[in-house]
């Protein structure tokens, strides 16, 4: 069974920052792509940042403005992303996902999901 379990969340000032967490388990992911999305209250959910497992290819959305960085650790079976220079908009619930194939911004190209952990970024 795969599972995804995100942390790091929490509470923090613009301008600071923070480091989430994606540990996946259950299956190989090396023909995966892990990806990280987020939602705002009343917002859609939008990608943020994914990486090719094998490759370490890496992909940002347009807002991240070199704020955001996703890496992994293959030997945890971990997914990172470093967040800073924090925004207030930057608030939301952040979800780490894999899938292959598709489109790696479109949340419908992601199989598994975990459940989510929060950030907030005051002002």
């Amino acid at each position: 069974q795969v599972q995804l379990v995100e942390s790091g969340g929490g509470l923090v000032q613009a301008g600071g920052s923070l480091r989430l967490s994606c540990a996946a388990s259950g299956r190989t992911f090396s023909n995966y792509r892990l990806g990280w999305f987020r939602q705002a209250p009343g917002k859609e959910r939008e990608f943020v940042a994914a990486l090719n497992w094998i490759i370490s290819s890496t992909y940002y959305a347009d807002f991240v403005e070199g704020r955001f960085t996703i890496s992994r650790d293959g030997v945890k079976n971990t997914v990172y992303l470093q967040m800073n220079s924090l925004k207030p908009e930057d608030t939301a619930v952040y979800y780490c996902a894999a899938g292959r194939g598709g489109t790696y911004s479109s949340h419908l190209s992601y199989d598994y999901w975990g459940q989510g952990t929060q950030v907030t970024v005051s002002s």
